[in-house]
């Protein structure tokens, strides 16, 4: 019973609106978001407990703000079961990749299953309960190698150098979420660490999620950082709605607002890219 009050309930996201009919670049990616099914047990212990929401909400989202490709982001909750994400993939095969979290035993039978459903990744997450760690990189590293498939990563700052070592040492592509939940005002260190290992050219970063950084309520410090990145490596860069934006409690931000505030926060000559080009590249090359 304890375990369950410490898993409270999310707050679902906004009714969609789009009063300024904003539209995103041709073939831009939400790289990251989640879904839930009405009878998919969840894990004990979690972080917290999901509202229902299902690909066709997402769908809704893309068709108003223009999103023609997606990328499934395998839920803490649900543990090492991902079928709730492979039945969402199979909704829209052709649009829709995903990121799963596996066991480091995975048969190379299931492996492979799971690339011919569409998923592109493992995730490890070292912020949530019920995720997989480093320790898990080991055996899993050279079999997603051989697969083309890359190592995604919810850390916090202070691991932000250690995915640039663990992607080198390994030969393997890593994605990192969120920023890696750096602060913003100030980034200090962490904004100096992202930028030297996104120039090495092994590691993506989703530019997602900024209600999830502490900031100015301008969002000053996300722009900041935004301008940098951008400046120094807008080829490494990935966009995502993180919707529907789970383990909020108290308040959820309206989607346009976000989609308005990265938009606007990247040079437009860097849109093409951010938005759409370096997703395709790493979710759909195959």
């Amino acid at each position: 019973m304890t375990e369950l009050l410490e898993a409270p309930l999310c707050l679902p996201p906004r009714p969609l609106r789009n009063p300024k009919q904003l539209r995103l670049p041709a073939g831009s990616c939400d790289t990251h978001f989640h879904v839930f099914a009405p009878d998919a047990p969840l894990t004990t212990p979690r972080s917290y407990t999901p509202r229902i929401e299902t690909v066709s909400g997402w769908l809704a989202l893309a068709e108003s703000f223009g999103i023609a490709r997606g990328v499934l982001v395998q839920p803490s909750v649900y543990g090492l079961d991902n079928r709730v994400l492979l039945d969402a993939l199979a909704e829209a095969p052709d649009r829709l990749r995903g990121i799963v979290v596996i066991a480091p035993d995975t048969s190379d039978a299931e492996l492979d299953r799971l690339d011919r459903a569409g998923v592109r990744g493992v995730r490890f997450n070292l912020r949530n309960k019920s995720g997989i760690g480093f320790d898990a990189l080991e055996a899993l590293a050279p079999r997603l190698r051989q697969r083309g498939w890359h190592a995604q990563f919810q850390v916090g700052p202070e691991a932000i150098a250690v995915v640039g070592a663990l992607a080198e040492r390994h030969g393997l592509t890593g994605v990192i979420d969120h920023l890696g939940f750096m602060p913003l005002d100030p980034p200090g260190a962490a904004l100096d660490d992202l930028v030297r290992v996104l120039q090495g050219g092994r590691v993506y970063a989703k530019i997602s999620a900024p209600y999830r950084l502490r900031d100015t309520h301008e969002h000053s410090g996300y722009r900041k950082a935004l301008s940098i990145l951008a400046a120094s490596a807008a080829n490494r860069l990935l966009w995502a709605t993180d919707w529907p934006h789970t383990e909020l409690f108290a308040q959820v931000p309206e989607d346009d607002d976000l989609i308005a505030l990265s938009l606007d926060a990247l040079p437009p000559e860097t849109h093409a890219a951010i938005f759409a080009d370096n997703a395709r590249t790493l979710y759909f090359s195959h």
